[in-house]
């Protein structure tokens, strides 16, 4: 929160239509406020949208509602709920790690978590569904651990539920999502357990939390959408001709006059048709330089690094943010590797969890938010890491 006073104005600039403030989010939001619908992701009317997923949306609505549209009131009431999100998430850090690693750990982890650089800047410089899915999941993966041994419907439930709340949120968490259920049932049924028939409850909430959007989005466009329409225009953005950055967002309608009027033109959904398929072409007319960009992308992911040598910057790219975040990285992947063997039951899921869940951003392009709401189990791994390595030297010792 005392970060929030040197950050709010960032989004008070009313240049380009007060675009920093939510840029689709907010813009779709404001739609919604003024009674035009689920619509308009861009600076001008462009119809009905599957651009971005619905909670954190009318989250901003309902904001704008009460405190006004794009106004020093709503940023702030926005940026404090962001806060409030990246605050709860220390206790589903906390228990995480205190019912896999114990209570030494679990105190560490949480400390780490709320002083996670990471979390206050996002927390306070993006108004975006990163905060409230960087709570989310980590419930889900507590809520993982603990069907591993509990068949009891109503967690079953809760679990169904929230994957839907989730998907509702950020999509991109479900990528995740068959890999940890099955392993829950692998192991339910290693141990005797048939917890078949709660799985199916589950799945059916799910899907009663999901498919009415999904059925919105896929009569939007024509064909069948789950979630979001635009994967083809993020291929595109991350695999450009210009590389300087892991994305090019000028070829976005927000700042692309030449693609704002297309959009307009199509609607929506033809244009969104014809990313997808201008995105097949690219990949098969340059396979080697997609998977090599690909490639880049997962260095990106877990360094942070994207310009080789990294300069001398404070910034997404410079030195001081590579060198904090590959050390992270290479801590959780050695607490992973202490986790394997100390057969920690856990070490799988976790394992999923970092192989999974980044894919869709290796396909497309990267950014310091989009790894974000794993970081919590990345600090639970990254502290337990560490204390294996102390516990190890001074064994040696």
């Amino acid at each position: 929160m005392a970060v929030m006073g040197f950050t709010y104005q960032l989004q008070l600039d009313p240049a380009q239509d007060h675009q920093a403030f939510g840029w689709e989010t907010g813009r779709v939001a404001r739609s919604i406020a003024t009674g035009h619908g689920f619509s308009s992701p861009y600076p001008e009317p462009t119809g009905p949208t599957a651009l971005i997923p619905p909670l954190y949306t009318y989250l901003v609505a309902g904001v704008f509602k009460i405190f006004g549209i794009y106004t020093l009131a709503s940023g702030l009431v926005l940026l404090t709920l962001n806060n409030i999100f990246s605050a709860l998430t220390c206790l589903p850090v906390l228990r995480i790690a205190r019912k896999v690693f114990g209570p030494a750990v679990a105190t560490r982890s949480a400390w780490a978590w709320a002083l996670f650089p990471y979390s206050i800047a996002l927390s306070n410089t993006v108004i975006w569904e990163t905060s409230l899915t960087t709570l989310l999941f980590p419930i889900l993966v507590l809520l993982t651990i603990q069907l591993e041994r509990n068949s009891s419907t109503k967690v079953w439930a809760a679990y169904g539920l929230l994957w839907g709340i989730a998907g509702l949120a950020s999509p991109a968490t479900l990528s995740a999502l068959p890999f940890l259920g099955g392993w829950i049932w692998l192991r339910q049924w290693r141990r005797g357990n048939n917890c078949t028939a709660a799985a199916v409850i589950s799945a059916m909430l799910f899907l009663a939390i999901a498919g009415p959007w999904i059925w919105r989005c896929s009569r939007t466009y024509g064909r069948f959408v789950a979630f979001r329409g635009n994967f083809g225009m993020e291929v595109l953005v991350g695999n450009s001709d210009d590389t300087r950055a892991p994305a090019n967002w000028s070829m976005l309608p927000n700042t692309n006059a030449a693609e704002l009027d297309n959009i307009k033109r199509m609607g929506e959904p033809a244009y969104m048709a014809a990313k997808q398929k201008q995105a097949k072409e690219l990949i098969q007319r340059q396979p080697t330089r997609y998977v090599l960009l690909s490639m880049r992308r997962v260095l990106n992911t877990w360094t942070g690094m994207w310009i080789f040598p990294p300069p001398l910057t404070f910034d997404e790219a410079g030195l001081p943010h590579v060198a904090t975040y590959t050390l992270l990285s290479v801590l959780a992947f050695i607490g992973i590797g202490y986790a394997f063997w100390n057969q920690v039951a856990a070490a799988v899921p976790f394992t999923l969890i970092l192989m999974f869940f980044p894919i869709v951003y290796y396909l497309t392009h990267s950014d310091l938010g989009f790894r974000h709401p794993i970081d919590p189990i990345i600090v639970v791994l990254a502290v337990y890491g560490f204390q294996s390595l102390r516990g190890k030297n001074t064994s040696d010792a």
